[in-house]
This record gives C-alpha cells, sequence and structure tokens, in this order.
C-alpha cells in the first residue's frame, strides 16, 4: 500500500504548476511540476521524509499532514478520499454522521415495506410508516417527543421494549455489536462514535460485555423475527443496502419472509 500512497503523490505532484502555487519556475526542471522540496516545504515536512514515502518506504503519515498534502495539491473530494484509503487513515474532514441526505425522507417513504435510514453512529434519520408501526418502542418515540434521530443501540440495549419485541433477543445483541464494530472500525475511537459506545458501555453492562468481546461481523441482513403487540408473531427477510451519497449512511427494508426464519442478528 505504501508503494500506491507513493506513486499517487509523486504523480499529483509533478502535475502542479509552480505558478499555480506563488513559486518561480526559474531554471531547469528535471522532472515535471513542482519539485519534491518545494512540496515538503510548503507540507511543512522534511524533503527526506516525503522522498521516503514516494519511495514507498514504510513511513507513517499523520492525518494533518495528509490534509496539508490533499489542500497543496488542490485534491478533489474524491482524490483526497482516495489518498487517505491509501493511507489507511480516516479523514478528519470526512462528512459526519450528521451530514444531509437529499429527500431522505422521499426515499424511506416511496418504499411500501418497513424502511428506515441509519446514519454512522446507527442514529434512524429517516423511517417510513410501516417502520413506526412495527419497531414500538423506537421509532415510534418521535410521537412522545422523545430525540428526532432515534438510536438503534440504544433501543436495543436501554429500553424494555426491545426484549418485549424482538424474538431471540440475546443471540440478536450479539451480532448486532458485532456488525456495529465491524462498521465503527478505527472511526471507534473517535468522536463522536467513541462518546456513543462510551455511554453504552457505562449504561449498560449487557453491551459492554459484548463490545469488549470484539466480535466482529458483516451487516449482510437475513431473517427478523418480532413479537409485535398488536400484531403478534412477525417475520421478515432484512436486506441492507449502503448508501454512496452520504458517508455511513445504510437503506434497511424489511422485506416480507419466504422462510421462517432462522436466528440471526439484526
Amino acid at each position: 500500500m505504501h508503494g500506491k500512497l507513493g506513486d499517487f503523490i509523486r504523480l499529483h505532484r509533478e502535475r502542479i504548476k509552480p505558478q499555480e502555487l506563488g513559486l518561480r519556475a526559474e531554471g531547469a526542471r528535471r522532472t515535471p511540476g513542482l519539485r519534491r522540496e518545494e512540496l515538503a516545504q510548503l507540507c511543512g515536512v522534511s524533503p527526506t521524509w516525503l522522498t521516503w514515502l514516494e519511495q514507498g518506504r514504510p513511513v507513517s503519515a499523520s492525518t494533518k499532514v495528509l490534509a496539508r498534502l490533499a489542500d497543496v495539491m488542490s485534491l478533489t473530494a474524491a482524490e483526497r478520499a482516495y489518498l487517505f484509503k491509501l493511507a489507511d487513515k480516516l479523514d478528519p474532514h470526512e462528512p459526519g454522521t450528521n451530514a444531509a441526505l437529499p429527500n431522505a425522507d422521499a426515499i424511506v417513504k416511496a418504499i411500501e415495506v418497513p424502511a428506515y435510514l441509519l446514519n454512522r453512529e446507527w442514529n434512524a434519520i429517516a423511517w417510513n410508516r410501516p417502520a413506526q408501526d412495527l419497531f414500538v418502542g423506537w421509532l415510534d418515540a418521535q410521537t412522545t417527543g422523545q430525540a428526532p434521530q432515534p438510536n438503534l443501540l440504544r433501543f436495543m440495549f436501554l429500553e424494555p421494549a426491545a426484549h418485549r419485541l424482538i424474538t431471540d433477543w440475546a443471540e440478536r445483541a450479539d451480532r448486532l455489536v458485532a456488525e456495529f464494530r465491524a462498521d465503527c472500525g478505527k472511526a471507534a475511537d473517535e468522536e463522536p462514535l467513541l462518546g456513543l459506545i462510551e455511554g453504552l458501555k457505562r449504561d449498560s453492562a449487557e453491551f459492554a460485555r459484548r463490545w469488549d468481546a470484539q466480535h466482529v461481523v458483516g451487516r449482510d441482513g437475513g431473517a427478523r423475527a418480532f413479537r409485535h403487540p398488536r400484531k403478534g408473531e412477525l417475520q421478515f427477510e432484512q436486506v441492507t443496502l449502503n448508501l454512496a451519497a452520504t458517508h455511513g449512511t445504510k437503506l434497511v427494508m424489511l422485506l416480507p419472509a419466504t422462510n421462517p426464519p432462522s436466528p440471526s442478528g439484526d
């Protein structure tokens, strides 16, 4: 990965015209574009370090330096995201969990089956009426004046209604935490996810035990079963889609089940 990162930086450095950065293009230049020493000076790093980085040596680049490189080289949003991905770092300026998703309500309301949108913190940012009717104690909380973005994890571990509604609660809780850990990745050590996780660990021994187990699974969907207080036993097949429009946003749909459910996760 270091080689790909170094090649990416070098190629973009060579595309920069010194005049674009207020530098004089005097004398003969052995390479096109910006000299390595010039980019290093503009980014506040040593030429030797930048040389090693471009050569693919195992040197570490902080998020601050990567952000400076992206700014100096005038990378587009896609190029910047790729730079951080190559460096295996999280971009501090990446759209956060509260980034607006255009037409979020329209997306879920156009779906006939229960559907909702989760952001990176697993707050429900939009849901339709079938989902509101299904998730008693969670998505119907909007009508009781509670938080406008009810959180799936807080519902699962802090609300008694979740134990009554969700069939095989313990097995579902195991998988839910493992899915969330996989979804968080390195961001689990940064706000706002860090605060969410620490709060759940403090308020729920059930969550703390599962989180400390460090199990990781993918959020792949599957059979879901509920004991609804008015509609009785309900069975669905969950489908989860990641949306490209906003970082970390997932569309969750519960389709009518075609087969009896097997124990699985949320």
